[in-house]
């Protein structure tokens, strides 16, 4: 593994060069543009508050405050691994007609989504700051850290459905039913402290489960989630890489040929 990491900073460049392009061409000839990476988000944020504060009747304080915290990163790991899949694929021409380490595809395209996610949180700070929650000092400090967790994770899910996919291409159209389920599995509408105490448990096998509750606790509560829990968030994200990055090495010696 660590060969490999040293062959993709050695195509460090080549990484920014199609992160520059997909970023460029994925609103290319739409009427907003890169704006697009904000209004998407806004418009589900729309959505949903309407549903479960009008509707279903939240009772969550700042619902969509809480909703918005969790939405983005959730958007940003279900890019990872729906968009993700077809990554390989999707270069299949530069894969066939020289070499390069085949990770660097799923890493340029998770390193894209996570940008985005990054502007959009300056949207949540915003909104977080004009609800009149008082973040803790600490926040600015370990936000960071609980996002490199959800990077991890999101190239460690993002290198295993891509490698599978170029063998198995109906996994890229079964992963879009599995994202709308594993939404719902995810407190992501909705607070963890909702459900029966009996079935939490299970809810934290989930790995966004963790870094849903580290996102809340210091956007939406002001506070700084329980060392478990960042613990938790870190060692399932580097567990999922480890998962992800041992399949894409084992497959990815039949790419070229497969493709």
């Amino acid at each position: 593994m660590f060969a490999q990491l040293r062959a993709l900073y050695a195509y460090r460049e080549m990484i920014r060069c199609l992160v520059q392009r997909n970023l460029r061409s994925r609103y290319k000839g739409s009427a907003l543009g890169f704006l697009w990476t904000f209004a998407s988000p806004l418009l589900q944020l729309g959505v949903y508050t309407f549903i479960f504060s009008h509707i279903l009747k939240a009772p969550a304080e700042h619902y969509a405050l809480s909703l918005f915290t969790a939405l983005i990163p959730w958007l940003f790991f279900s890019a990872s691994l729906t968009g993700g899949a077809g990554c390989v694929l999707a270069e299949k021409e530069l894969v066939r007609k020289i070499w390069f380490p085949r990770a660097v595809l799923p890493a340029a395209y998770v390193t894209g989504s996570f940008i985005n996610m990054l502007l959009c949180f300056l949207i949540v700070l915003a909104a977080s700051s004009a609800s009149g929650v008082r973040l803790h000092p600490g926040t600015l400090l370990l936000l960071p850290a609980v996002m490199l967790s959800e990077f991890l994770l999101a190239l460690g899910i993002s290198l295993l459905v891509s490698s599978v996919t170029v063998y198995f291409r109906d996994l890229e159209h079964i992963l879009g039913i599995l994202s709308m389920l594993w939404m719902y599995l995810t407190p992501v509408v909705y607070d963890i402290s909702m459900i029966p105490a009996r079935f939490r448990p299970l809810l934290q096998l989930n790995p966004m489960t963790a870094l849903i509750g580290c996102y809340r606790d210091m956007l939406c509560g002001g506070t700084l989630p329980p060392p478990s829990a960042l613990l938790y968030a870190a060692v399932q994200g580097v567990t999922v890489l480890l998962l992800g990055w041992c399949v894409f090495a084992r497959l990815e010696r039949r790419f070229a040929e497969v493709l």
